[in-house]
């Protein structure tokens, strides 16, 4: 990707809500996202990722300065589009920085197929743009839908909590505490917790328990959590990642849960230094961090970078019933993985395709060489999720034939041997425009569209609408899917005009 294309990104970013906490928790309730798709992958159809040191077609005119292999670590946040929404029903617009368009497009379920067992499904799909020869091509990676019902390795999970002054406003820690709560009954009784506070100091409030017969002992704890003083976040992590270790159950999923509006104030605030901190934990012991945002004010930045850097994943919620519904929806997600170190290669035909470029994932960037280096970071990912990325492709004037190859790569998380899959797409294959793609492939469009609106067009998608189209075209496919997601988004959309004009 060219500089002109990099984007303005992260600066506050989303407070990686309650829902991924929640998510790491639960063990019931997840929705199937459906099984339809026009491009189906199961077999690897199509040609591998080519090998780091392929050479590229010298005829190449247009060549993007990242070559013909963009490359990234898979990523299922959902936080920026999360607090986007709440800002725009609070009367106002994001900042521009804080908007993040694969976490957009990646709020919306898919209707990709589905694998038997553990791994991905590769699905490649498109549509031309209002543009001449640009088009959207999305890849679309799916695991095995999550059964409440199956075997999963126990839990032990501490939560870090944030009891700082600024935790006190309605939204956060009144809303960290019923959280609490409710996933303190949906966990199983072999599932373990730990609390850990924190403000100007930190402090173990309840040590690693065993649920069976000790459901009291948390609820307990938690009712007693109280908001005072400074915010010192890197003691929290620290005294967070200790308490984890101490109570370290083998063979079980051990997790670090932040809840936090990640306004630090005190002590060590440099994400670097606070990564630092507790990397050695996360190598050693495996244990990850999961960011839980509130609040109407937060810190993106910091949560956000911790997040990415500490194996984890962010989400916003900003009332109950958000809580609440992704408690039944994704909680079990997070609690068991089916693959671990997932990258995503995407190798474009330089005979048919002239430039194109990666709308979103920067922060997530894999080196095309380390591709299939093991030893590098990927993401981790559980049952249940699907993830997508949103291509710009420009294809050259009358050109045929094979498109783009796209390979996931990812480790078995119980050997660790790695697996890969493929999926291939040809430019007949392409929709002659967004309108006449699939409802889910248009409800793509509409999240990133709507994305590079409120980001001020840094994300350059061709052939972007006005926000009132896209919010009859939202409104629409709301309709069609009958989906409430997609309703939300209609309002969304809504809202932001009625900003802009107040603006």
């Amino acid at each position: 990707m060219t500089d002109r294309h990099r984007m303005r990104r992260r600066g506050a970013g989303a407070l990686l809500a309650l829902t991924t906490a929640g998510a790491l928790l639960l063990t019931a309730c997840a929705a199937d996202d459906g099984a339809h798709s026009s491009t189906d992958s199961k077999r690897g159809i199509g040609l591998p990722a080519p090998a780091p040191d392929r050479p590229q077609h010298e005829d190449s005119a247009t060549a993007p300065s990242s070559g013909r292999l963009p490359t990234f670590a898979l990523d299922v946040d959902t936080a920026s589009y999360g607090y986007a929404r709440r800002t725009l029903a609070d009367g106002a617009r994001p900042d521009p920085s804080t908007v993040r368009a694969e976490e957009f497009v990646n709020s919306f379920r898919q209707d990709y197929p589905r694998p038997e067992g553990d791994g991905f499904t590769v699905t490649v799909d498109g549509a031309r743009t209002s543009e001449p020869d640009w088009s959207l091509v999305r890849v679309g990676l799916a695991t095995r839908t999550a059964d409440a019902t199956a075997e999963r390795p126990p839990a032990a999970l501490t939560f870090v909590i944030d009891v700082s002054g600024s935790m006190d406003e309605p939204g956060r820690l009144d809303l960290a505490k019923k959280s609490l709560d409710t996933m303190t009954e949906r966990l199983r009784d072999d599932d373990s917790v730990a609390l850990v506070t924190f403000s100007e100091h930190a402090e173990t409030v309840l040590p690693m328990t065993r649920l069976a017969g000790h459901r009291g002992t948390v609820h307990r704890a938690v009712d007693r959590l109280s908001a005072r003083y400074s915010t010192n976040l890197g003691e929290g992590l620290e005294t967070g990642y200790a308490t984890a270790v101490r109570g370290l159950r083998h063979g079980a999923t051990n997790r670090v849960v932040l809840i936090s509006d990640a306004l630090a104030n005190d002590g060590e605030t440099d994400p670097d230094a606070l990564l630092e901190r507790i990397a050695g934990d996360r190598r050693e012991y495996g244990i990850t961090l999961f960011g839980v945002g509130v609040g109407s004010d937060y810190g993106d930045a910091l949560m956000e970078r911790l997040a990415d850097h500490g194996d984890g994943h962010t989400t916003y919620v900003s009332d109950t019933a958000t809580a609440d519904r992704v408690f039944c929806e994704q909680l079990p997600e997070n609690i068991d993985l089916v693959a671990r170190d997932a990258k995503a290669q995407v190798a474009f035909d330089p005979h048919t395709v002239a430039d194109f470029r990666l709308i979103g994932y920067q922060d997530r960037a894999v080196a095309d060489e380390d591709f299939r280096d093991d030893r590098v970071d990927g993401g981790e990912v559980g049952p249940g999720h699907t993830v997508t990325a949103l291509y710009a492709v420009r294809t050259r004037p009358g050109a045929e034939g094979h498109l783009a190859t796209a390979t996931v790569r990812w480790l078995d998380p119980g050997t660790r041997d790695p697996h890969e899959n493929t999926g291939a797409m040809e430019t007949a294959a392409l929709h002659d425009d967004i309108r006449s793609a699939s409802p889910r492939f248009q409800v793509t469009a509409v999240a990133a569209y709507f994305a590079d609106a409120l980001a001020d067009g840094a994300y350059d998608i061709p052939g972007a609408p006005s926000l009132a189209s896209l919010r009859s075209r939202a409104s629409a496919l709301a309709r069609t899917t009958e989906d409430r997601d997609v309703s939300d988004l209609a309002t969304a959309v809504r809202e932001a005009g009625l900003a802009g004009a107040a603006d």
